[in-house]
């Protein structure tokens, strides 16, 4: 194999015309469901499924198409929501323009069909008939929904994408860029650099429409709450806000000289102090921390575990459509995680600062004295 042929990865600030991974995600921004509609089977979020419509269906086709005309380029995994899509393009040589210039194009023929879809006759912008739920959440079934289905979703892309062809020709230039077209910002295109980003990613994809049906389900539990107060500070929240009326709290904060005791061969102080944290929590104290250090994320992740509840202090506030990763986001689904932010979103933000590390923890100290405090008042 040549060399420019072996696996490799682009690392950030790199030519974006060599070998490498790329996540590509493309948005309505409005967030309007114009690509797909959910189904949650019997209210059961595992099961869930998009609906695609004829405009979703296009853009698919669209995606899947790339390789046709920049054979360097592979799509390794995508998934459609309502509102955008995500994919995982693989750059197996070095390309003549770019991936930067190959997802421009493929935006322009997005906007094509996002304009035609606007204007399209009924029974193309109509959702697909009845029994496609089945044709995508089911693959390979064969019954008569789901023939029918998937035969009524195909004609009504092709007579998309065929009107979209020839759209521009029936209306004046001036008409024809006066249409909205749908998909206004450019896909966003994050590079790859680890090894261990291709199955992380893959899973953040893949547990998308879960997600959204969980939240759709619990919406109380993910809705950014505003103006939480407690003693003279006012926080944002997401999660369960009635964990602050538990009677009992405990600040979680490992401090650095038992730290580097550990590190000289004396590690029985910290060890006593995580498994006392843990013990508390299994007799009802309801723990808060920002979670900072290696330690403390080891007493989180042992109450997730056991399904414990507790109160995460977040170092950034939060953007619309937040949604906390990974094991938080069930827990938070379970009614046992409240995250709490003194501070804006701010869409800057790399990485946390010690000060910021300090306040945190003091304002863990504060929660904990002030809810006790407010409990036995």
């Amino acid at each position: 194999m040549a060399e420019q042929e072996k696996w490799q990865w682009q690392e950030p600030g790199r030519a974006w015309k060599g070998v490498g991974l790329y996540h590509i995600t493309l948005t309505i921004p409005n967030r309007q469901p114009l690509l797909g509609t959910l189904d949650i089977p019997g209210g059961d979020p595992t099961m869930t499924a998009v609906r695609r419509t004829p405009l979703g269906n296009s853009l698919v086709d669209c995606l899947l198409d790339i390789p046709n005309h920049h054979p360097e380029v592979q799509v390794l995994h995508f998934c459609l929501m309502p509102d955008h899509l995500h994919a995982v393009l693989y750059v197996r040589r070095t390309m003549p323009t770019g991936i930067k210039g190959m997802v421009r194009g493929f935006w322009q023929g997005v906007k094509k069909l996002g304009r035609a879809s606007l204007i399209a006759p009924n029974d193309i912008r109509g959702n697909c008939q009845e029994g496609q739920e089945n044709c995508n959440r089911q693959e390979g079934i064969e019954n008569r929904n789901h023939q029918e289905g998937t035969q009524g979703l195909q004609e009504a892309t092709s007579k998309l994408e065929a009107f979209a062809e020839g759209l521009k020709g029936q209306m004046s230039d001036e008409a024809y860029y006066n249409l909205h077209p749908v998909f206004t910002e450019m896909p966003f295109i994050r590079p790859m650099g680890r090894r261990t980003q291709l199955p992380n990613t893959i899973r953040y994809i893949d547990m998308n429409p879960q997600r959204l049906a969980t939240k759709r389900l619990k919406p109380g539990f993910f809705r950014v709450q505003q103006g939480i107060v407690i003693g003279e500070r006012s926080y944002d929240g997401v999660g369960n806000t009635t964990l602050l009326m538990a009677g009992q709290f405990m600040p979680v904060h490992v401090r650095s000289i038992w730290v580097k005791a550990a590190e000289h061969g004396d590690s029985q102080t910290l060890r006593n102090y995580k498994n006392g944290c843990v013990l508390a929590a299994r007799k009802g104290t309801v723990m808060v921390s920002p979670f900072i250090s290696t330690d403390e994320k080891q007493v989180m992740q042992v109450l997730l575990q056991e399904r414990l509840p507790f109160i995460v202090l977040a170092d950034n506030g939060f953007r619309e459509y937040y949604k906390p990763s990974d094991a938080l986001f069930d827990a938070c689904a379970a009614g046992r995680v409240l995250i709490l932010s003194p501070w804006p979103y701010n869409v800057e933000k790399r990485k946390i600062s010690r000060e910021e590390c300090v306040a945190l923890n003091e304002m863990a100290e504060e929660i904990c004295n002030q809810l006790e405090k407010d409990f036995s008042s």
